[in-house]
Order: structure tokens, then C-alpha cells, then sequence
């Protein structure tokens, strides 16, 4: 789980993690998904803008503007976000989910069998996008199977003061909470807080009101 500020580089590294899987893991199948087929893509060329520097990688057998297929039998293809596309994919080694934050929950529960088999790996990289769904509860959760990896722009030295100073006068303290400091935030229409909600449940036994 990378819960990373714009521009910090999260797409870069897992660009290149993906290039590596491929490359290295013979016949891997390595899958790309995002909230849209255009961001898929963009994270797609990035992979094979780095291959294009590589002259003893395995060569390519096929390409397109979506799909690689390489040499050593492993595969990269970009897919939209959509829980129909992506189902029917078995045995990926590595999974990629991009913006994972703004992506259906449902379009996550048809990703996860297709790492069964090779108990392959996912990558969720993602700014927050309000306290709901699939990422937030990952991120903010317990379970041990994650590693997650939190990079504010304060802690990217890629990124001036300056410009980061511009962008919360631009933006305003909120959202530029959310897309550099990396909150979790309520959504602004919500008609109560999150936090009221989830302190209207329990877990603990309820006793009837009356035998």
C-alpha cells in the first residue's frame, strides 16, 4: 500500500518493479488497472519507456499501446477499471493498481483470484480520496498482510517548499491536505463525520430491551 503525495514517484518505482517482474520472473503475467483505460496506459509507457533503455533485456515478441509480450513468455497489459475487464486473468505474478483510492470495490474483490495460484503480489499506489473504500480501510487497517508505505511531499526532496506553498494557497488547506499531506478526509456533502458513525456501533453484546 503506497499512500504517496503527487509527484513523489510512486508510479516511477512501480514502473520499474513491474519491468523487473517481467523481465526476471520467466512467463510472468503483470497487470495494470486504474480507474481509467487512459491512466492505465500512461503507467503502461512508462514500463516500456524504461524496456527502451535496456539492451539485453529479452526481446519483444509483441507489443501494442496496451500490451507487451516479451521473449521469456511473460506479459504486461494495461486494463480500464472495470470489475468485467478484469475478470478471466489467472496466475498473475504481479498486480499494479493505480489511483487505487478512486477505484471500485468491487473491481478489487475480481482482482485478488487472479494471484491465487502463484500467490502473486499486489500494489495499491494511490493519494487518499476520502474515508471510504477498499484503500482507506487497507491503509488504515490492521491486517498484517500489508506493508504500507506513507511519502508526504514534506519528505520528497524532489518537491521546493515553495512550490508546495503555492499549491495550499492555491488549493486551499483541505484539499491540500489531501493530495500532499496525505489526510483522510470526510466527504464535504456527508451529512455527519465519519467518526460520529463508526462510534454508533458496537461490537460488544447488545442486551434486549425487554426478555
Amino acid at each position: 500500500m503506497l499512500n504517496c503525495s503527487r509527484q513523489s514517484g510512486k508510479s516511477t518505482v512501480t514502473a520499474l518493479i513491474a519491468l523487473h517482474c517481467a523481465i526476471y520472473e520467466p512467463g510472468a503475467l503483470v497487470l495494470l488497472v486504474s480507474p481509467s483505460l487512459r491512466q492505465s496506459g500512461e503507467l503502461f509507457r512508462t514500463i516500456m519507456g524504461f524496456y527502451s533503455k535496456l539492451d539485453w533485456a529479452p526481446p519483444l515478441v509483441a507489443e501494442s499501446v496496451l500490451k507487451a509480450e516479451f521473449g521469456n513468455g511473460s506479459r504486461i497489459i494495461s486494463l480500464p477499471g472495470s470489475e468485467k475487464t478484469t475478470r478471466g486473468y489467472a496466475g498473475a505474478h504481479l498486480v499494479i493498481c493505480d489511483e487505487a483510492a478512486r477505484c471500485d470495490d468491487a473491481l478489487m474483490a475480481a482482482l485478488r483470484p487472479s494471484l491465487a495460484t502463484v500467490d502473486g503480489s499486489l500494489i495499491c499506489l494511490s493519494t487518499p480520496a476520502g474515508k471510504r473504500g477498499f484503500f482507506f480501510e487497507a491503509f488504515t487497517g490492521s491486517d498484517p498482510q500489508w506493508t504500507r508505505i506513507r511519502v508526504p511531499a514534506s519528505e520528497c526532496p524532489r518537491i521546493s517548499a515553495e512550490f508546495l506553498a503555492n499549491e495550499r494557497s492555491s488549493l486551499g488547506p483541505m484539499r491540500f491536505s489531501e493530495e500532499y499531506e496525505l489526510a483522510f478526509l470526510d466527504d464535504q456533502t456527508a451529512v455527519f463525520p465519519t467518526d460520529i458513525i463508526a462510534r454508533a456501533f458496537s461490537h460488544k453484546e447488545v442486551l434486549p430491551l425487554w426478555a
